[in-house]
């Protein structure tokens, strides 16, 4: 979701030992993940590549590098439609070509202005989400997706791939025999600022050993990175979605178990608790009972290893909820304190619907 993201930049700013840090999972996908998790459509996952030579600089009130493109790139004209329903906000839902080859080209340009620190802010919502919907449709047609991989240069491919990878993992985490017939009972709100959420990340890791690109992962999968604020069916509350009773053991839970902060740093001790150091997949295990989504989980930890501004995608992207009706949006300020049906809600916002 987009929501309010203040710093100017800085989210394609990354700490100086966040960028010294090492390796390898949209929701938003909606995945309704065992005992534990909020059904989330939390997507699959963010894109990344050095573009031009890159120069860091350190920032002396902050401590942090920018990465410089000695090139700038324009931003892309994403496709628009002005007979589409508008959110809030002016924007519409996401149009992804048809065309494998005109798919491929727009998918590169949207990668490439995502890092480019020229990019005006304003812009990275619309990029992120279209970055988000592209992977979202390709990853449920593997035809279409081959075709579109062919037209990428290596570069964007491995990146396609690795994105392709987490929400097929999500998917088959997801598959079942029924669609929801209610919209969630769940408040969208935005998330914690970039610069914010990567200095809680580094925080934990410095603390625990646990690396701050899986913790992000982990936050971007549960809850959009904090945009979902709402209550799974097993009671799992707050950004990095924790049972009471989990966050009630000792050593665990400090604070409050919906501040972004206190979480972040809960999930990192509770991935140490459950064996994280030696081995993350048994670690992600003791998150979420499932091996797909601690495939998942590793795949987008991977894309932030290989290049850290692979975050900025990450951040702007929207919750999605997906039904028989269709990929649903739902923006920030989507807010229901009950379910309601499906066709209800579609009458009253129309624009949260693909077509």
């Amino acid at each position: 979701m987009d929501g309010s993201v203040s710093g100017g930049g800085l989210i394609r700013n990354i700490e100086s030992l966040l960028v010294s840090s090492g390796s390898v999972i949209f929701a938003f996908e909606l995945v309704v993940m065992g005992k534990r998790h909020l059904a989330l459509m939390l997507f699959s996952a963010g894109v990344l590549s050095l573009m031009g030579s890159l120069a860091f600089k350190s920032l002396s009130t902050t401590n942090v590098f920018v990465a410089e493109s000695q090139s700038a790139s324009k931003s892309p004209i994403l496709p628009s439609d002005a007979d589409r329903p508008r959110m809030a906000d002016g924007r519409h839902y996401p149009i992804v070509p048809d065309d494998p080859i005109k798919l491929a080209a727009l998918l590169q340009e949207v990668e490439e202005a995502l890092l480019q620190p020229s990019t005006p802010e304003e812009e990275l919502p619309s990029l992120g989400h279209q970055q988000q919907l592209i992977y979202r449709e390709l990853s449920k047609d593997l035809p279409t997706s081959n075709k579109v991989l062919v037209h990428l240069p290596s570069r964007w491919r491995h990146v396609a791939e690795r994105h392709l990878a987490a929400r097929r993992e999500f998917l088959a985490m997801h598959r079942r025999s029924f669609s929801p017939r209610l919209m969630p009972a769940w408040r969208i709100i935005p998330p914690e600022p970039a610069e914010n959420l990567l200095s809680y990340y580094r925080k934990a890791e410095s603390s625990t050993g646990i690396d701050w690109e899986v913790l992000a992962a982990v936050n971007l999968v549960e809850t959009g990175m904090g945009r979902i604020d709402g209550v799974s069916v097993a009671n799992a509350q707050g950004p990095m979605q924790f049972l009471p009773t989990t966050w009630a053991e000792n050593g665990i839970g400090e604070g409050d178990i919906r501040d972004p902060h206190d979480a972040i740093q809960a999930a990192a001790r509770y991935l140490v608790r459950r064996g994280g150091l030696h081995d993350i997949r048994k670690g992600l295990w003791g998150y979420n009972n499932s091996d797909h989504y601690g495939r998942a989980v590793l795949e987008y930890t991977a894309l932030l290893k290989e290049d850290p501004r692979a975050f900025t995608g990450l951040y702007h992207w929207e919750i999605h909820f997906d039904i028989d009706a269709g990929d649903l949006w739902l923006p920030v300020g989507y807010n229901q304190n009950k379910p309601i049906p499906v066709s209800t809600y579609l009458r009253k916002f129309p624009a949260s619907r693909p077509r």
